[in-house]
């Protein structure tokens, strides 16, 4: 396939795309692409890791001792949960306790006082909290 009727193929795809969707899914859509993409440096004092934050699926705090919950394994930092939060909100998570932040895009159901993830890991959701994780899934 030459180069010119790859792009004729790529312009019909996305023609179809804004026909079928809108501009404002074609939008979102290349939001999406860019937040899968972004990366979160893991430092410790011996390592440092990148891990994409579309794999993380919450963090939990216990005296400054970070716990992060990935697709693919756990990782150990040490910090403050409140300066994890302010690198990854923009990135779609949000506090459901006071030691403990999760992605929304990891969440499959809320459940009384339950937050259930789409690994069908189960965290609780303290009712100062619940709220705004509710206001934030809608």
């Amino acid at each position: 396939m030459t180069n010119k009727s790859l792009q004729s193929n790529i312009l019909t795809d996305i023609r179809s795309f804004l026909a079928a969707y809108g501009e404002s899914a074609l939008l979102e859509a290349m939001q999406q692409y860019t937040d899968n993409q972004q990366i979160y440096l893991l430092k410790t004092k011996s390592q440092i890791s990148r891990i994409k934050i579309c794999d993380i699926y919450y963090l939990q705090s216990q005296q400054h001792h970070i716990t992060i919950h990935t697709s693919h394994g756990i990782y150990k930092k040490y910090g403050t949960l409140s300066q994890e939060l302010a690198a990854l909100y923009p990135y779609g998570f949000i506090k459901c306790t006071q030691s403990c932040i999760v992605s929304l895009s990891k969440i499959r159901t809320l459940q009384n006082n339950d937050i259930i993830l789409i690994d069908d890991t189960v965290l609780h959701v303290s009712r100062s909290y619940a709220p705004k994780v509710l206001a934030a899934l809608i």
